[in-house]
């Protein structure tokens, strides 16, 4: 079977054009490559490296996995996956927590890959299943936090006290004595619990890095810390009262932070798949010789027949055997109208019946396209490369530099004549000094101060990636339904109040979006009605007061030999024209007038657009009819419109962009999912799906589209903080890592030292964002004209 070039449908009806190579399934994938054809794709993604599982053979499978602490994790958990000889590929991504493994199903069962994957620290599970390790990490930062203040107020009443000179008659006892070595052993058990128990992620991490060859921050921070203590536990053995208990504690717990918080930003990137499924058909209704049996939708096979009745969802894609109804296609295709399917008509699995019931030929392949969608979405977020630290990319180097330092200062000293202890001491500090907190806490703390500015401004930020990405979009891409229209059908243009009653009293019993609109605008009327009739897809007809009243489309009225005016014709033609639904109100054989509905625009759409075409190129994708993108064709700020494009091309019409620069999209139903993760930046409307919501890096919560120009300037604050933040700690290590290298500074200044440069980090996080925009000023650079009024209001 033929499949389209773009987005690699089954094609039954080839759409081609000399001008453009390949064969395409629509109109709208045809227009999007006659367009966007981009040579260099192939080249572009032939030349990305790493592990491919596409390239491999065997089955596919998405698997989730808890405990990623950093890209170093990919690599590691990569490299073990693959040791298992079932397993052909595997490609893991820290940013999404989730891999995906190419496996051989006849020597290893799906059930079986989270054993593969799962251990040294890392939970998996199949997909979405919820877990509760978030818990566990508040866990490890309570008990670290009570048994590191406990040992840092010994420190405060006795041992800073006596490194300071105290008389220790003046202390409640003297640290030297045997009240000290009680005092010294408890902060030793108090200490371990801290670093080995709230620092286990830590610690995991420092030999996931080494396992992998890779060093990394985790590294460092564990070696610093695990030295301090092992020092200080050797010298209270010794009966010495110099310890640096306190360096391990400090050390654990900054970083501690800095990663929960980092982690916390991370979770909210993760996909909750699982409410998806109360948007998938789980069973279905197939016909038997006997009658109906409940089955499995995995169980169904080509050429089923299944049986679909109002309000339930088709199973999967196929064709119309028997019956006639009005099915939602909106979930998957944007749609915003319900489609008549009769016989011979093709149905998309996932869809939902509104009115009248079918039976459904089961498809060549047995699959649902919202399963599709959902493996794509899957797809996307789990094989593109890892969005790794900077702190992560500079470890790589820094890493092993400040371990042979800290080995060359300690071995200097000793030939210079120092002691053996001054000497450990030096390569201590070092370590110490050179211990990456504020490096650790310059993204993480920054990033949730520009989340909480974002929610003030009523956007919910799910991924730290957008505050590396937003500010150098290219390109912003709009999907047109629920997005820049509300999604919702309003009664735009009345007929005269005779006709409006008559029409409220027949569609006051229909369920479609025109009945809806219409009931919404005009009260129902206390009339007697009766002979009710649905026609699916076409409208509705019913007795009112004796008259045999229809409302519908031009088509129905036709059916019924009912007689048109032909200026009721133009008018229904100029609806049609501008994206709207037209409904004919008729009745005693004759059309009497007519009434419009349509998908309204968006209030301020226009000055959003256009603020945002300041600095970018806008974009409109849509699986809407082209009539329905008028508007936007006429706005001077959008650069393209591409109509009809089937949910399966949106990601690819993503991936084509990109070839412009780093492409924002923005849009709201699951058919956008795939494309929202797709693009660098991914912003949904909370007025949309759940699906659309966890790919999406930024949520808007206030179903105010002025709060989308919100994200980019709310991003390019944040990022400038980043760097300041970043800059500062570079600057601290070049300054500090010298002076501990001369020996100027002992273990617990170096403490103290790099405290302070947390501390500067943190301060400096914390402050009020400047410059970011607010919904009366939708961009950064100044207020935007004054709004002028939709098309549609």
């Amino acid at each position: 079977m033929t499949h389209c070039t773009l987005c690699d449908l089954p094609v039954d009806a080839p759409v081609t054009d000399d001008a453009v190579e390949g064969t395409f399934c629509c109109r709208g994938c045809l227009e999007v490559a006659r367009t966007l054809d981009d040579p260099a794709t192939e080249t572009r993604d032939a030349a990305d490296t790493g592990p491919d599982p596409d390239d491999a053979d065997g089955e596919t499978a998405f698997v989730s996995v808890d405990g990623m602490h950093c890209a170093t994790c990919e690599t590691f958990l990569e490299a073990r996956a693959t040791d298992h000889d079932a397993i052909a590929a595997a490609a893991a991504s820290y940013p999404t927590g989730t891999m995906k493994l190419t496996y051989d199903a006849d020597a290893l069962s799906e059930s079986a890959l989270t054993d593969v994957v799962a251990g040294t620290g890392y939970d998996a599970s199949l997909q979405a299943t919820e877990t509760d390790d978030e818990y566990e990490l508040e866990g490890r930062l309570i008990v670290g936090g009570f048994f590191g203040m406990m040992t840092m107020l010994w420190y405060i009443l006795f041992l800073y006290p006596a490194y300071l000179g105290v008389d220790s008659s003046l202390l409640l006892f003297d640290p030297s004595g045997q009240a000290g070595d009680y005092l010294l052993w408890n902060m030793a058990v108090m200490t371990g619990v801290v670093v080995g128990y709230t620092g286990w992620p830590l610690l995991r991490g420092a030999y996931v890095s080494l396992r992998a060859g890779r060093p990394n921050m985790d590294l460092l921070v564990a070696m610093a810390a695990v030295t301090a203590f092992l020092y200080s536990v050797v010298a209270v053995i010794l009966g010495h009262t110099e310890v640096y208990f306190d360096v391990a504690t400090v050390i654990v717990m900054a970083v501690s932070v800095g990663d929960y918080y980092q982690d916390r930003v991370r979770r909210r990137a993760l996909d909750r798949l699982t409410e998806f499924t109360t948007q998938r058909a789980d069973s279905a209704r197939r016909r038997t010789d006997g009658g109906h049996e409940e089955v499995d939708v995995g169980s169904l096979s080509a050429g089923d027949e299944v049986v679909v009745r109002s309000g339930e969802r088709i199973p999967v894609d196929g064709s119309v055997l028997e019956g006639t109804a009005a099915v939602d296609e909106s979930l998957v295709t944007g749609e915003s109208l319900a489609v008549r399917k009769t016989d011979g008509d093709e149905v998309i699995g996932g869809s939902l019946v509104t009115q009248g019931g079918v039976v459904v030929r089961v498809g060549p392949d047995a699959e649902s396209t919202v399963d599709r969608l959902t493996n794509l979405l899957w797809e996307v977020q789990s094989t593109r490369g890892g969005v790794q630290r900077l702190v992560d990319r500079i470890a790589a180097v820094f890493v092993p530099l400040v371990v042979v330092l800290a080995v060359l200062a300690t071995g200097g000293h000793l030939v210079t004549g120092a002691t053996l202890t001054d000497a450990m001491l030096t390569g201590l500090a070092v370590l110490v000094v050179s211990c990456p907190c504020a490096l650790g806490l310059a993204t993480p703390l920054a990033t949730a101060a520009g989340i909480r500015r974002a929610l003030d401004g009523g956007t919910v930020v799910t991924g730290d990636a957008v505050f590396e990405t937003a500010t150098d979009a290219d390109v912003v891409a709009f999907d047109k339904t629920g997005t820049l229209t509300t999604g919702e059908m309003e009664l735009l243009e009345r007929a005269d109040e005779g006709a409006m009653a008559r029409a409220a009293a027949v569609e006051q019993f229909a369920e479609h979006p025109v009945a809806e609109a219409v009931t919404d605008a005009v009260p129902v009327p206390d009339a007697d009605v009766s002979g009710f009739e649905q026609h699916p897809g076409q409208g509705v007809s019913a007795t009112v007061e004796g008259d045999h009243v229809v409302v519908g489309t031009q088509a129905l009225f036709d059916d019924l030999g009912f007689d048109v005016p032909a200026n009721l014709r133009s008018q229904c033609e100029r609806a049609t024209e501008n994206g709207r639904v037209p409904a004919l109100v008729g009745w005693d054989g004759e059309a009497r007038d007519v009434l419009v509905a349509g998908d309204r625009l968006r209030s301020h759409w226009e000055s959003v657009v256009s603020a945002l075409a300041r600095d970018r190129d806008v974009v409109v994708i849509t699986g809407d009819r082209p009539e329905a993108a008028t508007p936007f064709e006429r706005h001077d700020g959008v650069d393209e419109v591409f109509a009809g494009v089937p949910p399966e091309a949106k990601a690819e019409v993503v991936e084509r962009l990109q070839s412009r620069g780093t492409v924002a999209m923005v849009g709201d139903g699951s058919n956008d999912a795939p494309a929202l993760a797709a693009a660098d930046v991914g912003i949904a409307m909370a007025s949309g799906t759940s699906l659309a919501a966890d790919a999406a890096d930024a949520v808007v919560t206030t179903d105010d589209l002025r709060a989308v120009p919100d994200v980019f300037s709310v991003t390019a604050a944040t990022r400038t903080r980043v760097r300041q933040n970043l800059a500062w700690a570079f600057c601290y290590n070049a300054v500090a890592l010298p002076l501990a290298l001369l020996g100027v500074l002992n273990p617990l200044f170096a403490a103290l030292a790099m405290t302070a440069s947390s501390l500067l980090v943190v301060g400096n996080s914390t402050r009020t964002l400047a410059g970011t925009a607010s919904h009366g000023d939708t961009s950064a650079d100044g207020p935007t004209p004054p709004q002028q009024p939709a098309a549609a209001d």
